[in-house]
């Protein structure tokens, strides 16, 4: 009996495998879900009345275990490289001719290369271990990722037993994990009828679902797995082309791209990336650029790898996204500075995987050159930018009784003057803390995590504190009380005493916090470390002169005089004063061990969207290993820390022969460090 019950599960299991292999990877299911459904329910029984027949690659085994409370690390044998990116045919053009030199290839011969999409999502290892799944883990920091292996086995196109007969005793498969645009669809909606949080776009809700600490989490996502490449295999040898390594992953049971082409020669490469760019709205998955690989892996060998990336691919990206839209309103909006800048109401759009309903018009010159108008429809872009901007107004579609946008004569929040100097673009106001929203930005700017980090106080907040003037400046918060602030609207007890404890928390600081936070014009985080360094007293800073200031490092003749300027005035020394005697202190500044700062003298510069930090995170890591973080790139710059969609510092680096480096290289270098 046991035999027939043994035998009766093979094949069963069996039959499952041939038909998720048929759905998933062939696309041609042979039998309708009922069917298939039926089968699992009957293995699922036999399973439970028999627990010793139970195979950790059953298909039964997909549902999940209890949750974890975090994940563990696993060590890639072989480093998991990120790509090169290009942006432009001329930066395609380049790589092209870097792969026909390395290969001694005539000019007259084209090189042979492989071509897919370049999925967006998340990127997975899969290791087998004589033919069984055994592990998986994340890219991570390119050496070691996290063990997701009970989240992966949730993947139904993940298989759990390889096909085939010669099979590797040990194999790594590398790939990404989607979510196909129908099943984000449906998710969100999901989500919108419990009251959840939706998810942003498809990449997000995949990374999310990968990351859960409990698998039957992710196993009621919809996600999905396509390899795209090996890495470590043992015991059989692996194909000779990159094509064909995707063939013989099919043949094992991996679902792979279906528009993965061979062609040769540059101008067939251009011709892929135009004809799937046309397609990427069809698509059943989303894609942000192609994939280029040279085909023949000889030849890959030969040409090598770099320090973060191989030499014989690349990731050509598709263009910043676009969409249409219509100005519903402009509006002037005024900075800690005084800076007034104009900003476009839209009507919401989503583009770039976000709802935009703003977008910045950067300053009344570029208003002017731009004439968009209210009512116009625009071109929107969301090219890495938190803020996306109008790239253009469509003309023919402007209402006729559409009025130009005039520049503001007095400040549209407390009506004082405002000043536009010769050789600048920048219109401010002149009312200083007594404009409402230059003490109110700059109030935010004060409690902000890189300044004073004061947790709790939001923008929202600190707006009704100073339209109920109990803030007249910054020093008034520190004589908040928790009564006051409990009286305000959807403010309790315990919320109230915890900003109150927040403030108090806040004014034991550092010297170099506490400059920074006095938002003193063209001192930034690595300006006010450099101060603080150099003087380690705020007695020597405000007694420095001009001459004094530029013998630190990081200060200009422009920043000294801002400095200087800044603290001669009556009205910064009494505020610095009142800031004191409420109680703001910091220790003694010590001078930093070189050391432990082995980027020190190094300057870099960061562009594009970055996905698993912000910009201010990088920023962060980078100074604290001493290097110098600049808003533009120059032939000092070290190197280009590149995320996504960025903009005209690519090019610049590109032209000055800067290092590039993209996100997940940059986090293995500096984890390396």
């Amino acid at each position: 009996m046991t035999e027939n019950i043994s035998s009766r599960v093979a094949i069963v299991r069996t039959l499952l495998n041939q038909y998720s292999y048929e759905y998933y990877v062939l696309d041609q299911p042979t039998v309708p879900d009922s069917e298939f459904d039926q089968l699992f329910l009957e293995l699922q029984q036999l399973e439970e009345q028999h627990p010793e027949l139970v195979d950790s690659a059953s298909p039964t085994q997909r549902v999940g275990s209890e949750p974890s409370a975090a994940f563990d690390s696993i060590k890639h044998r072989v480093p998991m490289l990120s790509l090169g990116n290009a942006f432009s045919q001329e930066e395609l053009q380049q790589f092209y001719d870097r792969i026909q030199s390395g290969l001694g290839v005539e000019p007259n011969e084209r090189t042979h290369f492989f071509c897919e999409p370049k999925f967006d999502g998340l990127a997975l290892s899969l290791v087998y271990k004589n033919g069984v799944f055994s592990y998986a883990a994340t890219r991570g920091d390119g050496r070691s990722g996290e063990d997701v292996s009970t989240n992966a086995r949730t993947i139904r196109s993940i298989p759990l037993r390889l096909r085939g007969e010669a099979l590797p005793t040990w194999l790594e498969v590398r790939g990404e994990v989607v979510m196909p645009k129908a099943g984000f669809d449906a998710l969100n909606a999901r989500m919108r009828e419990q009251d959840q949080k939706e998810f942003a776009n498809p990449r997000n809700a995949a990374a999310g679902s990968m990351r859960q600490l409990d698998p039957k989490i992710t196993a009621k996502r919809p996600l999905a797995f396509y390899a795209y490449a090996v890495g470590p295999c043992e015991g059989v040898d692996i194909p000779k082309t990159q094509a064909s390594v995707l063939s013989w992953l099919h043949d094992m049971g991996f679902p792979v791209s279906i528009e993965r082409r061979c062609v040769e020669g540059l101008q067939a490469c251009l011709d892929y990336h135009t004809s799937m760019l046309e397609k990427r709205e069809a698509l059943p998955y989303d894609i942000d650029g192609v994939v280029y690989k040279v085909n023949d892996h000889d030849a890959q060998e030969r040409l090598g790898y770099v320090s973060r990336s191989p030499r014989f691919a690349i990731a050509y990206k598709f263009p910043a996204q676009e969409k249409l839209t219509t100005v519903a309103g402009i509006e002037c909006q005024v900075g800690r500075t005084g800076a007034i800048t104009p900003v476009s109401r839209l009507e919401p759009v989503f583009v770039g995987g976000v709802t935009v309903t703003n977008a910045t018009l950067h300053n009344f010159e570029e208003l002017a050159r731009k004439d968009v108008r209210v009512g116009d429809t625009v071109v929107v872009r969301r090219a890495g930018d938190v803020i996306p901007e109008v790239v253009s107004v469509v003309l023919d579609k402007r209402p006729e009784k559409a009025k130009p946008y005039p520049m503001p004569e007095v400040c549209p929040v407390c009506g004082s003057d405002v000043e536009k100097k010769e050789g600048q673009v920048v219109l401010r106001c002149l009312g200083g803390v007594t404009c409402r929203a230059q003490l109110a930005e700059s109030i935010k700017h004060y409690a902000s995590r890189q300044a004073m980090n004061i947790d709790g106080l939001g923008d929202k907040l600190i707006d009704v504190l100073v339209e109920r003037s109990w803030i007249k400046d910054v020093s008034d918060l520190y004589r908040l009380t928790q009564n006051q602030l409990a009286s305000l609207p959807r403010m309790g007890e315990l919320s109230s005493a915890n900003i109150v404890k927040a403030i108090e928390v806040s004014s034991h600081t550092s010297l170099a916090r506490f400059l920074f936070g006095l938002g003193i014009p063209e001192v930034g985080e690595a300006t006010a470390r450099s101060l603080a360094k150099h003087c380690q007293d705020l007695h020597v800073i405000r007694e420095s002169s001009i001459d004094d200031l530029q013998l630190i490092p990081d200060v200009g003749p422009v920043v000294a005089e801002h400095i200087h300027q800044f603290f001669s005035h009556d009205k910064h020394q009494a505020l610095i004063q009142h800031l004191l005697d409420a109680g703001v202190n910091w220790p003694k500044e010590e001078v930093a061990d070189e050391s432990a700062q082995p980027l020190l003298g190094k300057q870099f510069v960061l562009t594009g969207t970055l996905t698993s930090m912000t910009r201010q995170d990088a920023k962060a890591k980078l100074q604290a290993l001493g290097a110098k973080v600049t808003g533009s790139v120059s032939a000092k710059t070290t190197a280009l820390i590149c995320g996504e969609n960025p903009g005209s510092k690519h090019k610049k680096a590109l032209d000055l022969a800067v290092e590039i480096m993209d996100e997940e290289a940059f986090e293995a270098w500096v984890n390396s460090l």
